[in-house]
């Protein structure tokens, strides 16, 4: 640890603390991410084990590097690139000046060529949220906080339900599905799309109940054909559920033309199986005249 200079504390989790330090030898910036040891009776957190061992072997300019890892008896060291702040606070301080529509594309962007990188990589993240997608002074987004991240095979194991932020879970997952696969994420990420336009989580709800209330009150109730015997056999469907239209996503995202209207659709489908991957949306319209930081014009195809 000699080897780093501590500047600031920014932040303050359940498992420890994140600072930002200055490396002695290269005078780079980095972020510690410092996890107290003292009350683990069980040794090193199993988030902490997994982020270590899954970005170990992920290497991408949208992934957030590891650099190092520090070991003592009272606690562990992450040693991360920094990045100036996350989603969340630059969306909190552009909420008067809105960003533009070519800047949201840049980012969302991003996520995706990060998204679809980890995911060819046989990783699903299970907690993308404006708060663990880090940006830096460059531009670049890069998604970070892997605690809850896991590798996927063929075929897919069964897995926790409990995962990802509330407002960002998929409705099959809200409704206790264990077969997940990729689409977990690609719910999250229409989900933080239609936050970056609007400055606010599309479904805000309080628990599982009001959650798939409000997705269903935005979304309209999935047709009948959803509604598999699988589906009704999970462990929080309370059906049947009233037949609602849904208020539409043209009404609750305003700023978005029609266009990225047909983007958002389609990452926010009911049917896991019908939500466009990563890769795809990557090549969607949308993204025709995306600028990217380094690359003044980077043309997708449709």
């Amino acid at each position: 640890m000699d080897r780093y200079v501590k500047i600031d504390k920014l932040g303050e989790g359940t498992y420890g603390v994140v600072y930002k330090a200055q490396d002695r030898l290269s005078s780079d910036i980095v972020a510690l991410k410092r996890i107290r040891l003292d009350n683990q009776e069980e040794g090193v957190p199993f988030t902490a084990l997994r982020e270590i061992s899954l970005l170990k072997e992920l290497r991408h300019p949208n992934v957030v590097k590891l650099y190092d890892v520090l070991h003592s008896d009272r606690t562990l060291t992450l040693v991360f690139e920094y990045c100036k702040q996350d989603l969340r606070k630059y969306l909190d301080s552009a909420s008067r000046d809105k960003p533009s529509i070519p800047n949201i594309k840049s980012l969302f962007y991003q996520l995706l060529d990060g998204l679809a990188y980890c995911h060819e990589q046989r990783v699903l993240h299970r907690d993308l949220k404006p708060q663990n997608l880090l940006i830096n002074k460059k531009g670049e987004l890069k998604l970070a906080d892997f605690g809850l991240a896991r590798a996927f095979g063929i075929p897919v194991r069964s897995f926790s339900h409990e995962v990802v932020t509330l407002w960002y879970r998929a409705p099959d997952v809200l409704l206790g599905s264990q077969s997940y696969k990729t689409s977990i994420d690609i719910w999250s990420s229409g989900c933080i799309l239609a936050e970056m336009v609007s400055f606010k989580p599309l479904f805000a709800g309080n628990n599982v109940d009001e959650q798939l209330n409000l997705i269903f009150q935005i979304l309209g109730t999935p047709a009948p054909d959803f509604w598999t015997y699988a589906t009704t056999q999970l462990p929080n469907y309370k059906g049947p559920y009233a037949q609602r239209v849904g208020t539409g996503l043209e009404a609750e995202v305003p700023g978005l033309d029609s266009v990225a209207i047909d983007l958002l659709g389609q990452l926010l489908q009911y049917d896991p199986d019908q939500r466009i991957s990563a890769a795809q949306a990557l090549s969607h319209e949308f993204f025709s005249t995306v600028q990217l930081p380094h690359h003044p014009h980077v043309p997708t195809s449709t």
